[in-house]
């Protein structure tokens, strides 16, 4: 049995999480985003499901505002 992965282009990974090109590439610098795959000479792809995984490892906003680290 063959499971078919879906590859995400950039500009769908950026829609998917709501984030831009450079916050993407930053993250990965990082080492806090998944990594793409070279599916071409100037092409990459990221598996979805990995993409998926990062979305849900990433914290829930609570609605709270942090407490003051200067005493304010």
């Amino acid at each position: 049995m063959t499971t078919h992965q879906r590859l995400l282009r950039r500009v769908d990974v950026e829609r998917y999480c709501q984030i831009g090109r450079s916050t993407i590439y930053k993250l990965m610098r990082e080492g806090l985003f998944p990594l793409p795959i070279r599916v071409g000479p100037r092409a990459v792809r990221w598996p979805e499901h990995e993409i998926t995984a990062w979305l849900a490892r990433q914290p829930r906003a609570t609605g709270e505002r942090p407490a003051s680290q200067s005493g304010d």
